[in-house]
């Protein structure tokens, strides 16, 4: 007998034939006395039309952060009820759940909330009772009762929160695609499927952009130690294991991945006084909207006037209240200009492998020089190089530096 959590995201349930199927192939795979669990996403673009009905009302609705949560929950809502409908027509007992009522807890932050805590009893009763329980991925409830949503690829944050507080014995992530890839695989053609990555580096994929996780339910399995498999609605095939550790691989590589992010801006606060706590007075705004910055480098402007520029980036969603924010920093500090730029895009690399390793920033830089590409930014972790370049040049880039470090056979 085994408790297993599985996630089928918007195009696996995307219509009410893959639904059916879904329902039959989880019933298919089914073990006696197995407890199943499902987490589920909107139907294929309903999220989408969700937030173009609200743009009919108002251009920018996100500033009704917590009217949008409202709207937006509704979309998985549909799902799991269709779900569990499926179930009971095949001849299995079923039940759906919301996020609040399997007992998610989150925090206050309408559209980008975390989850705090999740009480699954009422899961455990309607499993003991022999039933699949369905749940809405992507939310849950704060204090207040108020629905609150995840952020992006959030109900894979939901499934492994799940399989964490139920104790589950795995997390199965189904996706449309077959499993982590070197780079994706829609830009890089010769990109290969990886059997197991680490969470640590599969945390700093999704971090970096890698969209088939989201980074939080990374942490998430790592925290409760919960193995997740990355898999294909479409075929039964084995995906990406992701663990605490190898099990299988040769561990002789250099890199794991090329990560990308299309969706960042790049803004620049030109000609403030480079004395202490202004990079506080800046960071500090944006993080009270909670806004998340990156790639930030401050330089010298001005040697003899002691002034310097700051340049971060920040999600190309968060740029029009980010500029706000920042826009009101830059008078108060006398900023001599504030400038955005949103044809950016980040590359990256990462790998534990590279420790160790010198010549490998080297490497990545030759590849994007090679192919005629500028960098505008770079940062680094323990076990990630990051570049900016420009948004219009992003294929190019990707493929170069994989060309660099997975050469064809």
């Amino acid at each position: 007998m085994a408790l297993i959590v599985k996630k089928f995201g918007g195009s696996s349930v995307a219509t009410t034939e893959k639904i059916m199927n879904i329902a039959k192939r989880v019933l298919g795979e089914k073990q006696p006395n197995d407890k199943i669990v499902l987490v589920v996403s909107a139907m294929g673009d309903t999220t989408d039309d969700l937030i173009e009905l609200a743009q009919g009302i108002n251009k920018n609705p996100y500033q009704y952060t917590r009217e949008m949560d409202m709207l937006l929950t509704t979309g998985e809502q549909q799902s799991a009820s269709l779900m569990a409908m499926a179930f009971k027509t095949l001849g299995q007992d079923a039940v759906s759940l919301t996020g609040p009522m399997a007992g998610v807890k989150t925090n206050d932050v309408y559209t980008k909330g975390r989850i705090k805590d999740i009480k699954p009893e009422r899961v455990h009763q309607e499993l003991d009772a022999g039933k699949v329980v369905v749940i809405t991925g992507f939310q849950g409830a704060n204090d207040l009762g108020d629905y609150v949503t995840l952020g992006r690829g959030g109900s894979d944050t939901s499934a492994v929160a799940i399989a964490g507080a139920l104790k589950a014995d795995s997390c199965e992530i189904f996706t449309d695609v077959d499993g982590v890839y070197s780079a994706d695989p829609r830009i890089v053609p010769g990109a290969r499927k990886m059997r197991e990555i680490t969470y640590h580096e599969m945390l700093e994929m999704a971090r970096l952009g890698a969209g088939v996780m989201q980074p939080r339910s990374v942490e998430m399995g790592e925290y409760f130690g919960i193995p997740i498999h990355v898999r294909s609605t479409f075929t039964t095939d084995t995906g990406t294991f992701i663990r605490e550790d190898y099990t299988m691989e040769d561990k002789d590589f250099v890199i794991r991945g090329v990560a990308h992010d299309e969706k960042v801006a790049k803004i620049a606060v030109l000609g403030i006084p480079n004395t202490p706590g202004i990079a506080h007075e800046i960071f500090s705004a944006l993080a009270d909207a909670n806004i998340d910055v990156d790639m930030i480098v401050q330089s010298i402007r001005n040697i003899e006037k002691n002034v310097t520029d700051m340049v971060f980036t920040v999600a190309a969603g968060d740029l029009p209240q980010a500029k706000k924010v920042v826009d009101g920093v830059a008078d108060k500090l006398s900023a001599v200009a504030v400038l955005i730029e949103e044809d950016v895009a980040k590359v990256s690399i990462v790998g534990a492998g590279m420790l160790g390793n010198p010549g490998t920033a080297a490497r990545m830089f030759g590849a994007l020089s090679k192919a005629g590409i500028n960098i505008d930014i770079i940062s680094t972790s323990e076990i990630s190089i990051s570049c900016l370049v420009k948004g219009s040049m992003l294929k190019e880039a990707v493929n170069a530096i994989h060309d660099e470090f997975f050469p064809k056979k």
